[in-house]
């Protein structure tokens, strides 16, 4: 199995500024995908904001953001965080998924999106909520 775990940080309109932030410490440069370049722009004055981004340095550290829609609650200090899991496979992902859904809120079903082949979110039966993927080669 080669899986990899991440702390994927969430915010509100601040992901672009505290990537850039992380990959200045990290020595490393961010990635960062905006919700228009995904086509998934709810509200026009957050077409700019980070729908996906990552800081990934060689020497090993290693985040995920975003900016947490308005149309969604979100609250600074109550979900500031997912954990990512990546997977090389789909069925190392699916596996992941079916054991983490036990119990679960599943708040997005495995299933394609635009950046990955399978993607899901839950919030597991203790709280913590998963985001997973299968990584693409870039």
């Amino acid at each position: 199995m080669s899986v990899q775990t991440v702390v994927h940080l969430n915010f509100r309109g601040e992901a672009r500024e505290a990537l850039e932030f992380y990959a200045g410490v990290a020595g490393a440069e961010p990635t960062i995908v905006t919700y228009e370049a995904l086509g998934a722009v709810a509200d026009p004055a957050e077409a700019k904001q980070v729908m996906w981004g990552e800081v990934a340095a060689p020497g090993g550290f290693h985040v995920m953001a975003f900016d947490v829609p308005s149309a969604r609650a979100f609250d600074r200090g109550t979900e500031s965080f997912f954990v990512s899991v990546r997977a090389q496979s789909a069925e190392e992902v699916t596996a992941l998924y079916e054991g983490l859904a036990r119990g679960a809120e599943v708040r997005t079903p495995l299933g394609p999106a635009p950046w990955s082949p399978l993607y899901a979110m839950l919030t597991d039966r203790f709280g913590v909520t998963w985001v997973m993927d299968v990584a693409v080669s870039s």
